[in-house]
């Protein structure tokens, strides 16, 4: 397993691991699912969160397509399987 850590200009974590059959994107955006919309184009994710009146949004570049998403407890999960 390989892990990469990131933290965005207000702090946020983003770690990424890397397994023998998956690749995971782990990011602290302290959001419910609710606040959170991610869709998977390609090889490509996009997230939207919404907080109050603030939108934001980040693109993510996935090792492949086949990919699957979750948050728990204010973490987006993001499983693309190799």
């Amino acid at each position: 397993m390989s892990i990469n850590q990131l933290a965005g200009g207000d702090e946020r974590i983003v770690r990424r691991y890397e397994y023998d059959g998956s690749w995971v994107l782990a990011a602290d955006i302290g959001l419910t699912s609710e606040e959170v919309d991610v869709d998977v184009v390609g090889t490509t994710a996009i997230v939207v969160a919404e907080s109050g009146n603030d939108v934001s949004e980040a693109e993510f570049e996935l090792p492949g397509p086949d990919a699957s998403v979750a948050t728990n407890n204010g973490v987006l999960i993001i499983t693309v399987e190799k």
